[in-house]
């Protein structure tokens, strides 16, 4: 196989695994996953072993394509399956997902980084990739904090010339602290409010 070739079969299968991920979302908001609690309660707890799978795949989906606010999934994954197994497949879905897009960003570049990303969003971030080891401060510390867009920065950060192995590396060891922090701030909120309302 030429290298010709195998650049074009790989933009196949990239094109495919972006579709299929397209139709999944597609397929999951028509159930209500992304909308509706119960309704993904109802589909992730029908399995032992099927329901955590579906629950970190749609977490994939949603990092890659971000049809709600993360922090509800987070939530959401603590409350269906308990703070330590919520925690584990919120990390394993979210990690996973912003490893693929990287990838994307890296491989299609800015046309679909300016797709996925908003207008403002990119021009609040863009002076950060102006000086390239400033960035990978910036970002470590967005990636374990959760106060900026984090699937924004994952797909600016693949406009940058800092190496997968990097990336992933900041990926893997910042996210526990800000999936923790994200999850309890949510749930801490909602005990509150369900606590007010029912005053």
């Amino acid at each position: 196989m030429t290298v010709a070739q195998s650049r074009k079969l790989l933009n196949v299968i990239s094109l495919l695994g972006l579709s299929f991920s397209i139709g999944l979302a597609i397929y999951f908001y028509n159930l209500g996953v992304f909308s509706n609690m119960s309704s993904l309660q109802h589909l992730v707890g029908r399995s032992v072993i099927l329901g955590p799978l579906v629950f970190i795949l749609i977490q994939i989906i949603q990092v890659i394509i971000p049809i709600i606010p993360g922090g509800i999934s987070l939530a959401a994954g603590v409350l269906i399956f308990g703070p330590y197994w919520g925690f584990v497949y919120n990390y394993l879905g979210i990690c996973i997902g912003s490893l693929i897009l990287f990838g994307l960003g890296r491989f299609y570049g800015q046309p679909l980084i300016k797709h996925l990303v908003s207008e403002k969003v990119y021009h609040k971030y863009s002076g950060w990739l102006e000086n390239e080891s400033r960035f990978e401060k910036l970002f470590a510390l967005a990636i374990f904090f959760p106060v900026a867009p984090d699937d924004a920065l994952c797909l600016m950060a693949s406009l940058t010339k800092m190496s997968f192995k990097k990336y992933a590396l900041i990926i893997l060891l910042a996210k526990p602290a800000s999936i923790f922090l994200y999850s309890l701030a949510l749930l801490q909120g909602g005990s509150f409010l369900a606590n007010l309302l029912a005053h």
